[in-house]
């Protein structure tokens, strides 16, 4: 992976005034480190139905500094957009599989990765691919090749639709 994109410093514009002022000051961390907070606080979120806010606020602790901007303001997206990128995730299942089936940890790496490609210009999907196999590898049991083929699958076809 290119070390340069692995060592950028986030830079996320956040808009939404609904959701803006719940972000705190800027940590500055990597590309990498700023999703695996994404992913953390995602994969929390996935056991219960508490606001955005109040999950921020549970986790904050775990993480030197807090909760940077870029997870944050990801998470919200992702919180925004839920049922959309879960359309995305299970039209590219198996016949017969559901998001049900999916471990909670691989649907929230899916779910950041497909949130980064649809709605985040300035993130290469070849980028969130590889960084959502390598979230996959740390925190699943072997499940990374199923990340990659849905995001594979998933990235030629937004691919093919560009060049249309």
């Amino acid at each position: 992976m290119n070390n340069e994109m692995n060592n950028e410093i986030n830079e996320i514009e956040v808009n939404d005034a609904e959701t803006s002022d719940i972000f705190e000051e800027e940590v500055n961390l990597t590309r990498s480190e700023s999703r695996e907070q994404a992913f953390m606080l995602l994969f929390s979120k996935s056991f219960d139905d508490e606001p955005l806010e109040e999950t921020i606020d549970d986790n904050s602790e775990m993480f030197v500094g807090g909760v940077c901007a870029y997870a944050q303001a990801v998470v919200s997206g992702i919180e925004d957009k839920h049922e959309e990128i879960d359309e995305i995730i299970a039209s590219h299942l198996k016949k017969g599989w559901t998001l049900s089936r999916i471990s909670k940890p691989s649907l929230a790496i899916l779910r950041l990765a497909v949130y980064e490609m649809k709605y985040l210009d300035n993130v290469p999907q070849s980028v969130s691919i590889n960084e959502a196999v390598e979230l996959a590898k740390k925190y699943t049991i072997d499940e990374s090749k199923f990340v990659n083929g849905i995001l594979g699958t998933y990235s030629r076809e937004i691919s093919g639709k560009s060049e249309k």
